[in-house]
């Protein structure tokens, strides 16, 4: 199935978009262009600024909240990301939280993907839509959708995020295991494997972006000191692949 293309300005031109134009500072024989989540800066207040500092990081785009498409930023926008649902276009949204145990947010996720088609759900371990039965339910009703897969994410739920990645568009890569979202790539309890990630998204023929995202939301039980280091560390590993 082809992934649904970016609008213009975002990213260039569809037939542009997941190729490489030149290399990063971070040196590259992967085909993939490699971005970072703006999260990752999250002590920078503007965004124009967070795009300048991942741009002298070496990344090749930056995701960040929906409605920036300011061509003055330092790169390109890969994936936006539309919180807390979902909007038409390109775009990408976790998943609704499940609210009880009869999971009345997948009828929420149902109702806000059938309006916004072409943006991307994001499964995590709280998350109506999370689970692969979960996943075809949604499909069954609504055969057009794509995800966007969260390695990180998918490691929480005690998931192989391979399994997920026929169905991404956009795939944002962080070490973890399950009950932890993010570890450090060096981590021995990391659950993700890159290296296969990385053979599976060659036998896919993946035409999208990857991005490293890692976080500090003390709030959500996410915290971490070094967020920036964390994710050069993850893309220089994942670079010299």
């Amino acid at each position: 199935m082809s992934r649904s293309a970016p609008a213009a300005g975002w990213h260039g031109h569809a037939q542009e978009h997941g190729e490489i134009v030149e290399r990063s500072a971070l040196g590259s024989s992967m085909r993939w262009q490699v971005g970072v989540v703006d999260i990752v800066y999250a002590d920078l207040d503007a965004v124009a600024d967070r795009a300048t500092a991942a741009a002298a990081d070496g990344y090749e785009h930056i995701d960040p909240r929906i409605g920036y498409i300011d061509t003055s930023f330092a790169l390109p926008i890969g994936c936006p990301t539309a919180f807390p649902k979902p909007v038409a276009g390109w775009c990408a949204t976790p998943s609704p939280p499940r609210v009880s145990e009869s999971n009345d947010g997948f009828e929420r996720a149902l109702r806000w993907w059938r309006a916004a088609p072409d943006a991307l759900l994001e499964p995590w371990a709280g998350g109506a839509v999370a689970t692969w039965d979960e996943i075809r339910a949604l499909r069954a009703e609504l055969p057009r959708l794509r995800l966007l897969v969260d390695t990180g994410h998918i490691a929480d739920m005690g998931g192989d995020p391979c399994e997920y990645l026929a169905l991404a568009s956009h795939v944002q890569l962080r070490q973890g295991c399950a009950g932890h979202p993010q570890l450090h790539v060096d981590d021995s309890r990391g659950t993700v494997d890159v290296d296969a990630v990385a053979r599976r998204l060659e036998q896919l023929d993946y035409q999208g972006l990857i991005s490293i995202e890692y976080f500090d939301l003390p709030e959500q039980g996410w915290s971490l000191d070094e967020p920036r280091k964390w994710a050069l560390d993850l893309a220089c590993a994942w670079r010299a692949k």
